[in-house]
């Protein structure tokens, strides 16, 4: 039986159409999947990018992190220092090879992109053991010239080819006798990456997938080979093919399901929008439920959390249940809040807050960072500002605040709030954010979490 691997691009849609949380939990999702390999556009922000990147790596251990790169020296510089805390770093040079697109997109005729070919895959060969070259819009390409530019990419160090199908130009038996063609001269393994513009994408996978191609590029939501439909295929008809793969065929629907809700822009508009979740009308947990309870209430929402998350959850949940019951709202707006974050350069530890109509608000408050505990007093115009105030001079952190709203997660006079704090930060937007049934205590909590951002990225 050929194992075929799974290498999903969902999270190299257009720029913006995640934020870095959700970048992070589908991320969980597709290793929890067992996709082979997670694909990460190229750096286009240094700073936030590699921030990803180096939040990834921290929990994928299991799939290889492949970053594009190949538009210029520093892209690849950039993408090898991003992963060099990875398990399973990989860079990936994508380079167009049909005549139109090398003309339109680098302005190159065909022995200068050989050429640059032979550089970029150079370059990441010596940064990185694992190279991948992408021959993006290969089935348009003289096949002679595609020909030279594998056997440029491979003499260079390239480990992996992969030939695309961008437009849909070949159908899918066409396309299979195109994946034999490469794949009986490369000289390494060949992956191919289809459009789906005519809904063909999994037939033409499949086909190539028995006719030599190694590994199938995939999307849960875009214009490529869906995931979902064709893990259903390799389930369905694996056997006959003699296909097989390491994806957790019972996981797919509800984890695609998932990741789709989350590419959904309209769901903050409505209640209906994707049914992302199972049904939670009957979470309800107090401060008598243990870990195991709380782990199986976050399941039941649709989580799949770290072990280190998981234990992170708890630890929020126990705070917020010795003050009121905990419903599948407030333990949503838990996870939302503490799991899912870089890691804690400072943790609250107390705070005390006193104001009123004829005193100065002031706000007295403790941290701890690497184990030791540092205090700060400081007034302020209302609690809030001295809270803040306070904060910034303990930490050192000088930051313009760009934003800052308290929402109510749940109705009633014991609701919990949940804070939204933005610091921008050299031009750029960190976002934290805290619950507590105190909305004094929710900011402060949703300030601290967005500065350890700044200061995560600074170190």
């Amino acid at each position: 039986m050929k194992q075929i691997k799974i290498a999903d691009r969902t999270l190299c849609r257009d720029e913006g159409s995640y934020s870095f949380k959700e970048r992070l939990e589908i991320a969980r999702r597709l290793e929890a999947l067992r996709v082979d390999v997670i694909e990460l556009p190229e750096i286009k922000n240094e700073r936030a990018d590699t921030l990803l990147i180096k939040t990834v790596a921290s929990f994928v251990k299991d799939s290889v992190i492949s970053v594009a790169a190949g538009s210029n020296a520093d892209s690849i510089a950039l993408a090898a220092a991003a992963l060099k805390t990875a398990a399973k770093p990989r860079i990936r040079v994508e380079l167009p090879v049909s005549p139109a697109t090398m003309e339109y997109q680098y302005h190159k005729k065909p022995p200068k992109m050989l050429e640059w070919i032979t550089a970029a895959i150079s370059q990441a060969a010596e940064q990185c053991a694992d190279v991948e070259f992408c021959a993006r819009d290969a089935s348009n390409a003289e096949r002679d010239f595609l020909a030279d530019a594998i056997a440029a990419a491979v003499s260079a160090g390239a480990k992996h080819v992969t030939v695309c199908d961008d437009t849909a130009h070949l159908a899918p038996d066409d396309l299979a006798a195109f994946a034999k063609d490469v794949s009986e001269s490369a000289g390494v393994p060949v992956g191919i990456m289809c459009s789906d513009k005519f809904d063909c994408a999994c037939a033409e996978a499949l086909l190539a997938a028995k006719n030599g191609a190694v590994c199938v590029k995939t999307s849960a939501s875009g214009e490529i080979t869906p995931l979902e439909a064709f893990a259903a295929a390799l389930q369905a008809r694996g056997e006959h093919f003699g296909l097989s793969s390491s994806l957790r065929y019972t996981e797919i629907h509800r984890t695609v399901r998932q990741i789709r809700w989350i590419s959904d822009a309209s769901r903050k508009d409505t209640e209906t929008s994707a049914e992302p979740l199972s049904d939670d009308s009957a979470i309800r947990l107090d401060s008598a439920d243990d870990r195991a309870a709380v782990d199986a209430a976050v399941a039941k929402l649709g989580y799949d959390l770290s072990e280190d998350d998981a234990a992170k959850v708890y630890e929020e949940f126990q705070r917020v249940a010795a003050k009121k019951t905990v419903g599948a709202k407030e333990l949503d707006a838990i996870v939302a809040s503490s799991a899912l974050q870089v890691p804690a350069a400072y943790k609250l530890i107390s705070y005390v807050i006193n104001s009123g109509n004829v005193i100065s608000a002031s706000a007295q408050i403790t941290l701890e960072r690497n184990g030791k505990t540092i205090r700060g007093v400081c007034l302020g115009d209302g609690p809030v500002d001295a809270a803040f105030i306070a904060i910034e001079q303990m930490i050192g952190l000088h930051c313009e605040l760009d934003d800052f709203q308290i929402q109510s997660v749940t109705e009633g006079k014991d609701s919990v709030g949940n804070a939204v704090v933005k610091l921008r930060s050299d031009g750029k937007l960190y976002s934290g954010s805290g619950i507590s049934t105190d909305i004094i205590g929710a900011s402060i909590r949703a300030y601290i979490n967005a500065a350890n951002k700044i200061i995560y990225e600074e170190e």
